[in-house]
């Protein structure tokens, strides 16, 4: 297997050059844009991996998932879906566009900008430091990784950078969509997407998908329903706007985020974990795409 993604990984290098770190958050230029690793993991317990596996990144849109879990445990499914939808848009990531002009006034999804927002403002807490103590532990629970953190200069520039995402959820309030503090919701949403992670721990999260929400050890943390769910939606509206040319091609739930990091499952057989900053015009990281399809088609993984 080894040789296998040795292979796929110098395959796909090439391709880093095409693409651009992403610079609209401050920090995230400081990426080096020809890295690529992956790590993926089995139901046996193996371990494989190649490339920059364990540098650490920001977690970004991966997260979007990991929030949804917790929410859904805060505060039960039909909640929920009844302030976020679960269809894709077609739209970019950050667009405000359809949260005014869809007939029904919520965000399409949750893992586009809008949808996760709301969704992170549904973490339980008495302050934002709470909510986020207890998101941050819930990271910690899933990946089995205790050391988690979150990068401060990260977190800083999307706070202070972040309009578009404030206008958004200051929308949402004006619609009831979020019934909590904006302000508290966006400090945890930008928090989360400044955890620091590797692609081991990506992996860690698809297994814990692939196990329908179970540690290593056994323990349920999620209902098979919410597992599903959650991978249903990573299918469908995980890749942003590539979502429908990734399914054709991959066929593997996956969710993307614009530091680099591709978290993807297997249900049943694998969780995988990638990193590659060099990203592609819709923000997902283009070596990393390059990595799955090869993979895909090498190892006939597509859950089609």
């Amino acid at each position: 297997m080894e040789i296998l993604l040795d292979k796929i990984i110098k395959k796909n290098k090439i391709k880093t050059k095409f693409g651009t770190v992403a610079s609209y958050i401050p920090g995230l230029n400081k990426a080096k844009k020809e890295d690529l690793g992956i790590c993926l993991l089995d139901m046996d317990g193996n371990k494989y991996m190649c490339g920059n596996y364990n540098k650490k990144f920001t977690i970004q849109s991966v997260s979007k998932p990991i929030a949804l879990m917790l929410a859904m445990l805060d505060n039960g499914v039909d909640y929920v879906f009844s302030k976020v939808g679960t269809e894709p848009t077609g739209d970019a990531f950050n667009s405000i566009i359809r949260l005014e002009t869809a007939t029904v006034k919520k965000p399409y999804n949750p893992m586009i900008n809008a949808g996760a927002i709301a969704v992170s403002s549904m973490i339980k807490g008495e302050n934002k430091e709470d909510k986020f103590k207890r998101l941050l532990e819930f990271f910690k629970l899933i990946t089995e990784n205790n050391t988690l953190t979150f990068n401060e200069e990260i977190y800083s520039g999307e706070n202070r950078t972040g309009h578009k995402n404030r206008a958004m959820a200051y929308f949402m309030k004006d619609q009831g969509i979020i019934e909590s503090s904006v302000e508290d919701g966006l400090d945890v949403y930008f928090k989360q997407c400044s955890i620091e992670v590797t692609a081991v721990d990506l992996a860690m999260i698809g297994m814990f998908l692939a196990r329908n929400g179970s540690l290593s050890t056994g323990e349920k943390i999620i209902s098979d329903y919410e597992a599903k769910a959650i991978k249903s939606l990573m299918m469908t509206c995980g890749m942003y706007d590539g979502s429908g040319e990734f399914a054709l091609k991959v066929g593997i739930p996956s969710k993307s985020g614009v530091g680099g990091g591709i978290m993807s499952v297997l249900p049943n057989k694998l969780g995988i974990g990638i990193y590659g900053p060099s990203l592609d015009k819709k923000g997902n990281s283009i070596g990393g795409d390059g990595i799955l399809e090869d993979l895909s088609k090498k190892l006939n993984l597509s859950i089609f």
